[in-house]
């Protein structure tokens, strides 16, 4: 027997007269936002090359914010799904599929696009700088990576009568051949006795579209968070590579050095070591290591 609702109606009855268009509905994009690390430039042949955490932008070539830098994205098709899309976009701007893929966050601001109410499904990706092929998509006049810096400007914490609100202040910062692109986003936290709730605002920016300050500063914290009990940063490795060069790609997404003996116990289970070795590297050959495929996820 079908079950009849308030108004007398089976399901059947009801999806026949149901108007979709009664409701207001929003656009979806996908926004991605793709983390690379590659080596500086590095004059001594002897000296390892530093690390460089990148971050890989799309030039606008049409309005809104035509000539700005933002996130490769696109709106959702019909007959897909936001990881879909994601994916989609990922192959379309940096040719690559099967990486690490993570979705984000779902920024749904009032006015975040001049154009139209629009929802952006925001995903983060992981990828080896050797796989990238870059190539800027129909509406967009470039593709570039940008070195990212993430800098603390002040921290501070207030106490209130059932908890406290903390508010913290980055500078970011992306640099590549084409300028520098900065912005000032401040992190506040609400923790009260029974609730916890934050927040992302945009104080300043200078260069990128949208709202695409916020959604990096989201996956960078995000990077940040998981990096100290996942796996994650190995996503971004070669296939082959030295303790030593994995201990730099940790200390560029946490911004700090670590010390050595510490990091290579921290990491031993998630690493195993091959017959290989460095070649041509200028100093002695160091042992390469890959990842552990039944470590910790």
């Amino acid at each position: 027997m079908d079950l009849l609702d308030r108004d007398g109606l089976t399901e059947k009855q009801f999806l026949e007269q149901y108007r979709a268009g009664d409701y207001e509905r929003p656009s979806v994009a996908a926004d991605m936002v793709i983390f690379t690390v590659t080596d500086t430039d590095e004059d001594n042949y002897r000296k390892l090359p530093e690390k460089e955490l990148r971050v890989l932008l799309i030039q606008r070539g049409g309005h809104p914010f035509l000539g700005r830098w933002a996130l490769p994205g696109g709106f959702v098709r019909p007959n897909e799904t936001t990881e879909q899309a994601a994916q989609r976009e990922l192959c379309e701007e940096a040719g690559v599929d099967h990486v690490y893929l993570e979705q984000l966050y779902t920024f749904s601001d009032l006015g975040r696009d001049p154009r139209t109410w629009v929802m952006s499904c925001s995903y983060m990706a992981l990828i080896d700088s050797g796989q990238v092929q870059l190539k800027a998509g129909d509406d967009a006049d470039n593709a570039a990576w940008f070195k990212v810096s993430y800098r603390l400007l002040r921290e501070q914490k207030e106490l209130t009568e059932t908890g406290y609100v903390r508010t913290v202040r980055h500078e970011l910062k992306l640099t590549s051949g084409h300028g520098e692109l900065t912005a000032v986003v401040e992190r506040t936290v609400t923790n009260e006795e029974r609730s916890t709730a934050g927040s992302f605002t945009v104080i300043s920016n200078d260069g990128l579209a949208f709202d695409h300050a916020k959604i990096m500063v989201y996956a960078i914290e995000r990077l940040r968070g998981k990096i100290s009990y996942t796996d994650i940063a190995l996503y971004l490795m070669p296939e082959l590579f030295t303790l030593t060069e994995l201990q730099q790609v940790y200390e560029v997404i946490m911004g700090k050095e670590l010390l050595k003996a510490a990091f290579r116990r921290k990491i031993a289970h998630l690493v195993e070591e091959t017959d290989h070795y460095t070649e041509n590297a200028g100093h002695r050959p160091s042992r390469l290591y890959r990842k552990n495929q039944e470590g910790l996820q």
